[in-house]
């Protein structure tokens, strides 16, 4: 293990050790781009807002930015006080399976939880994760998140990581519900209907024809879970495949004379890779061999959070899979890694430490990179007419406010002030 701290499986702040980053490094990362805290909440509807006092000033109006940079002559209704703080595109996290307590796939109509929780971690946007399960239980999972609409974050889709993933690359999937990709039943899979991504194994057979049913359908596919080679990822590419689903984990391993999907996603430049950057899931020399690569424009933060995030160790599900969440992270019965307890915003903290990045480039992964490959313009910038999606940080990289939607809706220092 690193000697860097490991914040997000089972480290206590005080063990946290902080990484500061300047004013110009916030600004630039500007201009490029419900449990245990006490939360004074100003959730009704805005006629205008104005972060002031941060790294930067922002001005929004109901929903979207109107302008970056002090009021120009007008008096803001509500004000949220960042003076010292860096403010910030929110966070936008592409796999969550669940969190406090809730699990996405097996119990999708309480994502509202979830969706309360996940702002305290400075996440604005998310992907509702679905892992394998039968056909009618992914329909009626689907169904239930795409339509939920609530306070807190807000659900870019569904993400449908499988079924149509490799046997011998299952990880926690429970290996019965897997089966050959299906022209049929990805049919109904499109972004009219609420799917934005699909995590998918290319070498499959039939899966290169699905890939391309689903980019037709407007649906973002990702290669996961999966043994391919560089040449079949290449075909997959070809096809229409834009991303990698946590790169390094459930994937054929890197080796000299056999790189994988991991070296071809390394050595290639067209895909987006998944990162979880919790210490466990990818050693931190992993982290930084990839980040030295790829960059801030290709490697984009994800949790693979499960039900377990925000409380205790203890005994919880993803799916039908059994999951314990002791020391080791969050693992089956059999030792398989299933999923993370990893807060967003550790994972911010842990990349800064792992590979000695500043706060602006951590930003652009943890914001605007996952709004690419969503393939979702509107979020993940701090420019006028996106949406107001704002996190702002403290000089330890806290986070002390969030603001989804143009709503201040984590505020546990009171910074949020009616004028």
């Amino acid at each position: 293990m690193d000697p860097s701290p490991v914040i997000g499986m089972f480290a206590r702040s005080s063990d946290r050790e902080p990484v500061q980053a300047g004013v110009a490094e916030v600004r630039s990362a500007a201009a490029v781009g419900a449990s245990g805290a006490r939360n004074a909440i100003c959730a009704h509807a805005m006629t205008a807002l104005w972060i002031r006092g941060g790294s930067v000033d922002v001005i929004v109006d109901g929903s979207r930015i109107t302008a970056v940079g002090p009021p120009d002559g007008h008096r803001a209704r509500q004000v949220v006080d960042a003076t010292g703080c860096s403010v910030l595109p929110g966070f936008i996290d592409l796999q969550v399976n669940g969190a406090v307590g809730v699990d996405l796939t097996s119990q999708p109509d309480r994502i509202g939880e979830v969706a309360a929780f996940l702002v305290q971690c400075g996440v604005t946007s998310f992907m509702p994760t679905v892992i394998s399960s039968s056909a009618a239980d992914t329909a009626d999972a689907i169904a239930a998140l795409t339509a939920w609409s609530g306070e807190g974050a807000h659900s870019l889709g569904v993400h449908l990581e499988g079924p149509f993933l490799n046997p011998q690359r299952a990880g926690a999937h429970p290996m019965h519900h897997l089966r050959p990709p299906s022209p049929a039943e990805a049919h109904a899979w499109d972004s009219a209907s609420g799917i934005a991504m699909v995590t998918i194994a290319p070498e499959l057979p039939n899966a290169l024809h699905v890939i391309e049913q689903l980019v037709a359908n407007g649906v973002v596919v990702c290669a996961g879970h999966t043994a391919a080679s560089p040449a079949e990822m290449t075909s997959a590419i070809a096809a229409g495949v834009r991303g990698v689903t946590h790169l390094f984990n459930a994937m054929g391993p890197m080796t000299a004379r056999v790189p994988g999907p991991a070296g071809a996603t390394l050595t290639g430049s067209e895909l987006i890779a998944g990162l979880i950057v919790d210490g466990l899931h990818v050693d931190p020399v992993m982290v930084r061999l990839a980040w030295q690569i790829m960059g801030p424009h290709r490697v984009a933060l994800v949790t693979d959070a499960i039900a377990a995030l925000g409380l205790a160790q203890g005994h919880y599900s993803v799916g039908e899979t059994h999951v314990v969440v002791d020391d080791r992270g969050a693992r089956t019965y059999e030792g398989v890694l299933a999923g993370s307890v990893l807060r967003f915003d550790d994972a911010v903290r842990n990349l800064m430490a792992f590979t000695g990045c500043g706060l602006a480039e951590a930003s652009l992964a943890a914001s605007s990179t996952p709004a690419r490959l969503a393939q979702r313009p509107d979020v993940g910038r701090l420019d006028p007419g996106c949406v107001a999606d704002l996190v702002v940080l403290d000089g330890d990289h806290q986070v002390v406010a969030t603001v989804a939607r143009g709503r201040v809706v984590f505020d546990p220092q009171q910074r949020c002030m009616e004028r």
